[in-house]
């Protein structure tokens, strides 16, 4: 049985562990190991801040009161009357467990109850088994791309979905 409740500030330490455990899985192995440690890193003190804030909002699964997903989504900031789920990562613990199909279950839930009818994201061109995730949830892909650079100067494609609320 999965659970889905919004993250708290005590939820920090544990959101930064899932992100950077699915960030190093799935991104790390795009960057020089040096450049990709430090972002892995990075990834584990970020999510205080971004709790404290409180926008966007930001969504924790758990299965067994573990806590192993995380979504955040807010209004998109370049597509008005669209929301953008900013952040979609699972720990790879669970990958294929069915976690990170009920957290997208949920966080499209909150977003009807928000008011949006239609919500948007953007991944990795390159990395197929989240392109893979997000088709299966109903996401179509919409033929936009973009290049995102991390920080290291090496812009990486990123392809854009879209699906209904």
């Amino acid at each position: 049985m999965f659970t889905v409740r919004r993250a708290g500030q005590p939820d920090g330490d544990t959101l930064g562990e899932i992100h950077a455990a699915a960030w190093g899985a799935a991104y790390a192995p795009f960057f020089d190991p040096e450049f990709a440690a430090r972002e892995v890193q990075s990834r584990r003190t970020r999510w205080h801040e971004r709790i404290a804030r409180g926008a966007p909002t930001i969504l924790v699964a758990e299965h067994d009161s573990r806590p192993l997903a995380l979504s955040s989504f807010s209004p998109s900031p370049t597509r008005p009357g669209l929301a953008e789920i900013l952040s979609f990562y699972s720990h790879p613990d669970s990958w294929g467990s069915g976690i990170a199909a009920a957290l997208m279950a949920e966080t499209l839930r909150r977003l009807r109850e928000d008011g949006f009818t239609q919500a948007h994201l953007w991944t990795l061109r390159d990395t197929p088994q989240s392109r893979r995730f997000y088709s299966k949830c109903g996401f179509t892909e919409r033929g936009t791309t973009r290049t995102h650079d991390f920080g290291d100067g090496n812009g990486l494609v990123q392809v854009e979905y879209e699906r209904a609320c």
